[in-house]
């Protein structure tokens, strides 16, 4: 066999790294997600990919029935955050447990034991982002911030203002991140949030309430309950309520 031709199949049945796909600034819509079904869960998955920080972030949503788990309490090298979209979720994070509803969030630590449960009578669906930053995670610093944490919904204050007004969820550095920040905004009918800007942050939004239009870089796109706008460093961009009433959506930025 000549040279050339033993090395192309040297490197024909070599398994080769497969690159991730960078996470494109858009929207990402419930209703067209792809569902699996397992044993005891149902998983809907919104976005996979890399991105400007992490190199590596998966948001899914999980739905369990009544009195199931997932999967048993475990840990691991990425961090991971929940938001609860419908029903109550039962957390335990470093044998602390608690029940949240609707809005509430978790967030856990690399290495922190973690597990989840509906011990209700009716499903609970919940959002799951996991990531993994390009810069080596800082495990101190994600500790010097408070570590694993969750937020329960029914005791962030509201803040009326003149558009509407504003839930802070948490504002602070993670293991993975130098800034994690988070609120909800509810806004009036018909406004714009703000004029189309940019930050260095990547930046989503996650539709809890009604209708809006997001412009991404000059374009518009529609978004509905339910469904995820992703918008990646320094991508100019802006939302605008389009629904009869106010609507409602979680914002967080990271970087």
């Amino acid at each position: 066999m000549k040279p050339l031709l033993s090395l192309f199949f040297l490197f024909s049945s070599t398994t080769l790294p497969v690159l991730a796909q960078s996470v494109d600034s858009g929207v990402y819509v419930w209703a067209k997600s792809p569902v699996s079904r397992k044993a005891t869960s149902e998983q809907r998955t919104l976005l996979e990919g890399t991105t400007t920080d992490f190199k590596h972030m998966k948001i899914h949503a999980t739905t369990l029935p009544a009195h199931q788990a997932p999967h048993p309490a475990h840990k691991h090298d990425d961090e991971e955050l929940i938001i609860i979209k419908e029903g109550k979720l039962t957390i335990t994070i470093e044998g602390k447990t608690k029940t949240l509803g609707a809005g509430s969030i978790a967030l856990m630590m690399p290495g922190d034991e973690h597990g989840f449960e509906n011990k209700g009578d009716s499903p609970v669906t919940y959002f799951v982002m996991r990531y993994e930053s390009k810069e080596p995670k800082d495990l101190e610093r994600g500790k010097k911030a408070g570590g694993s944490f969750w937020v329960d919904w029914d005791e962030v204050e509201f803040k009326q203002h003149d558009k509407g007004g504003i839930r802070r969820m948490f504002d602070r550095a993670t293991a993975m991140t130098k800034r994690f920040e988070m609120h909800v905004t509810t806004l009036n009918q018909g406004l714009w949030s703000h004029p189309p800007h940019t930050h260095r942050a990547a930046e989503i939004l996650l539709m809890t309430d009604n209708t809006a239009q997001e412009s991404i870089d000059g374009k518009l796109f529609s978004a509905t309950k339910g469904d995820l706008i992703f918008l990646e460093s320094n991508v100019p961009h802006a939302i605008q309520n389009t629904s009869q009433g106010s609507c409602t959506y979680f914002a967080f930025q990271f970087e």
